[in-house]
């Protein structure tokens, strides 16, 4: 079974549906290849530039700041039934292409899911960024990959195609948000639903390729 999974690594959801994706499998047993597919939330933001994530979402969606500490409550609550401490009052918001290509030549190498790991737990619960090759480079080296290549991976414009690629692809099968799963290319889940529709859809896959 392959699991293509479409996420940003600065969307709280796609975290959580991370570990609902994750418990799923071992509940059902089930052997998975599971893959990052690139998506930039906000593909359009300059790169160099670096704002408050309250900010942006209180400007994106019009919140008071009353509507937005509802808000960051509750993903808060939500992350932590899944185990994960979300740390989300002082998070940053910034281009996240550096850190999708760093990301598909981590998983070339068989390593994405480590540096994934890395990223999501240094951004949402030790509210480290990841915008700069001075934010990504530790992170890379936490799970164990050689900062030197990604160095120069950061200087060059490797993997660029196959960021923009994976989003071509995310249109292509109707995807509008993240975080967005497709079993075998077949089964779709969109958004971090709850862990009941992931087992459910894990079992109809597995079923239907028996």
């Amino acid at each position: 079974m392959i699991i293509d999974v479409w996420s940003d690594v600065v969307c709280p959801w796609c975290f959580i549906g991370r570990r609902r994706l994750q418990r799923a499998l071992v509940a059902n047993d089930i052997e998975a290849e599971v893959r990052h597919r690139a998506f930039q939330l906000q593909p359009d933001w300059p790169v160099g530039v670096i704002t408050p994530t309250a900010h942006l979402l209180k400007e994106k969606y019009g919140l008071d700041d009353n509507s937005y500490q509802e808000m960051h409550d509750r993903v808060n609550s939500i992350a932590a039934e899944e185990g994960l401490q979300y740390k989300l009052d002082r998070t940053l918001s910034g281009n996240t292409r550096d850190a999708h290509r760093l990301l598909l030549w981590a998983q070339s190498l068989g390593e994405g899911d480590a540096l994934l790991e890395s990223m999501y737990s240094g951004y949402f619960e030790r509210e480290l960024p990841l915008f700069t090759e001075a934010d990504l480079l530790p992170l890379v080296a936490g799970a164990g990959l050689d900062t030197a290549t990604a160095s120069e991976i950061l200087h060059s414009t490797n993997f660029e195609s196959e960021v923009a690629a994976d989003v071509q692809l995310a249109a292509q099968l109707g995807a509008t948000g993240v975080p967005f799963f497709v079993i075998d290319m077949k089964y779709g889940i969109s958004g971090a639903q709850p862990f009941e529709a992931f087992t459910a859809t894990l079992q109809r896959a597995r079923s239907d390729s028996d």
